[in-house]
């Protein structure tokens, strides 16, 4: 540590080599896409897709020692000291999952083995469901979900996540120049700098140095190769949920680790999000977005939820209401009555409703106050698909359907006619060439309870859209923003890059949701934004083509 303290800090050499093939052993090869970069709070999910292909794959077992109370039994097995299993999957397995697969078959039970010495050496269970399903369910238990967020350094606000079981994204890369994942713009972080991987020999994430110039610190200790200065790669550290990980010395990241059910989500979710921290004149802005999503609602396979919100006067209440609205709306939805009467009627207003004005009243952030925009999906029983959306403030939500551009928000700056309207019939009307209300430019938001304390005219009651029906042939999708992107943005602009980005990657499925939301992020960088930016893109034009592994919102 103190040789560590000692190195003076230096401006990292884009052009230094920091792989030595002796060191490569530490290296997991990976495919680097330009586009893909996530930032989010994600929670932005990566989704793995499987496709239909029939695979074989052998595995030898030599330890029976280890063993687990849930494998089923009745399953013939191989004689002697080594069982050979053939392994016939109807989905690709990546080579993550082949792996994973070898570790399930060191779980043999003690009444399973002795099944194996009497039974033929070699076992063929393509059509026995039960160990299918205890292989699948052995797997899935298995599957975790990291989240990074930046909480100081020139990037503080930026987040990224990965899940345990998506190969494409894996390493996770953290660096100062792309196609780094977490792309970190601190003259003390290297270009590439360290690297985040899933060990599936103990189940861990696992930090490694790449060979940092300005070191790489776990919980304040360094974990660089030893050989100061030498560019080699350090040696594996374990992550634990909640540890601190510092790339030179003032970039700080937090790590979350959460555990992951598998759901069912019909289609494609990109999300994430960027402060634009030097936008504004050069003075730093806090990051005041959250950004999230659920899906399912707990105890509610049919629904789901996807929300931003765009906080002022600090981060608090974006956080609150972000927290609140999930939990709320499954609350609501759990009563059989109120959840049939939206399913029958295609409805959900009353819903989006009570939800908000809950929300409003468990939130207790009288100096802060955010937008809060939310997206309630659901599907019925013969596989159609409804969304509708309420909101609070100037954070948009746009639908394309069938090639019909559809308006799910309202904005509620003063400046905008229907809101002064609205006001006028409070019985205070605003003057003339007044855009502002204590400082505020919006009248509607959640939070800011000193503020309504003192003025009527500012509210929480949302705007409801009307629900839109989604059928499979529609090719719909969904733009859901925080101002950050409408102030430089069009609605036109977006929709148009939305169809071109789908027409560059229509043979290549697996990852589009994601570069649209990328791309979109990318455009309000390049025209130079001058707020927190922060998207969710839905791609329903990828009908029950996957099944995604989405981590809990935290």
């Amino acid at each position: 540590m103190g040789s560590e303290l000692e190195r003076p800090l230096v401006e990292d050499d884009l052009n230094a080599s920091s792989y030595n093939n002796q060191h490569n052993h530490h290296e997991l090869p990976r495919d680097y896409d330009l586009e893909g970069a996530c930032y989010p709070n994600e929670l932005n999910f990566r989704s793995p897709r499987t496709h239909g292909q029939g695979l074989v794959h052998k595995q030898r077992l030599h330890n029976h020692s280890s063993v687990s109370p849930n494998f089923p039994q009745g399953v013939v097995g191989g004689g002697g000291d080594t069982l050979i299993v053939d392994v016939i999957s109807d989905h690709h397995h990546s080579s993550e999952d082949v792996a994973t697969d070898a570790q399930v078959f060191k779980l043999l039970p003690p009444p399973l083995l002795a099944q194996i010495h009497q039974k033929p050496n070699h076992i063929n269970y393509q059509n026995d469901t039960r160990l299918q399903d205890f292989v699948q369910r052995d797997i899935t238990d298995q599957r975790s979900c990291l989240t990074l967020e930046v909480i100081s350094g020139p990037s503080c606000g930026l987040r990224c996540s990965v899940q345990s079981t998506n190969p494409t994204r894996l390493p996770l890369t953290l660096g100062r120049v792309s196609p780094s994942d977490l792309l970190i713009k601190d003259s003390e972080v290297s270009g590439k700098h360290a690297l985040i991987k899933w060990n599936l020999d103990n189940m861990k994430w696992e930090l490694v140095d790449m060979g940092s110039l300005n070191g790489t610190l776990l919980n304040s200790k360094s974990i660089n190769h030893p050989d100061t200065g030498s560019r080699h790669w350090g040696d594996p550290m374990i992550l634990a949920n909640g540890d601190v990980i510092t790339l030179g010395t003032t970039s700080k990241i937090i790590v979350h680790i959460t555990s992951q059910n598998h759901h069912h989500i019909p289609f494609g979710v990109g999300m994430t999000s960027d402060p634009m921290a030097l936008r504004r004149g050069g003075k730093k802005l806090p990051m005041e977005d959250v950004c999230y999503y659920q899906w399912p609602l707990p105890g509610l396979d049919q629904f789901g939820l996807f929300g931003i919100c765009d906080g002022h006067g600090g981060d608090g209440a974006a956080k609150s209401a972000s927290k609140l609205f999930p939990e709320i709306i499954a609350s609501i939805l759990s009563d059989s009555s109120k959840r049939e009467r939206v399913l029958s009627l295609h409805d959900a207003s009353d819903i989006l409703r009570d939800a908000f004005s809950q929300t409003e009243a468990r939130m207790n952030n009288y100096y802060e106050g955010c937008t809060a925009t939310v997206l309630l999906v659901w599907t019925d029983r013969n596989d159609n698909f409804y969304a509708q959306c309420a909101n609070v403030g100037d954070s948009a939500c746009i639908m394309s359907v069938d090639g019909q551009q559809i308006k799910m928000t309202e904005d509620h700056k003063i400046a905008n006619y229907s809101e002064r309207l609205r006001i006028e019939g409070t019985g205070e009307p605003l003057k003339e060439g007044e855009n502002r209300l204590y400082g505020i430019n919006l009248a509607r938001m959640l939070g800011d309870k000193f503020l309504k304390q003192q003025d009527s005219r500012f509210s929480s009651e949302p705007y409801i859209s009307e629900p839109v029906h989604i059928h499979q042939a529609s090719k719909a999708f969904v733009v859901l923003a925080s101002d950050g992107l409408w102030d430089v943005v069009s609605v036109k602009k977006a929709i148009q890059l939305v169809l071109q980005t789908r027409e560059r990657y229509n043979t290549d499925r697996e990852n589009t949701a994601e570069k649209i939301a990328s791309l979109l992020l990318s455009e309000a960088r390049t025209l130079k934004t001058k707020d927190n930016t922060s998207i969710i893109f839905l791609d329903f034009d990828t009908f029950n083509s996957f099944n995604s592994f989405s981590c809990k919102v935290e």
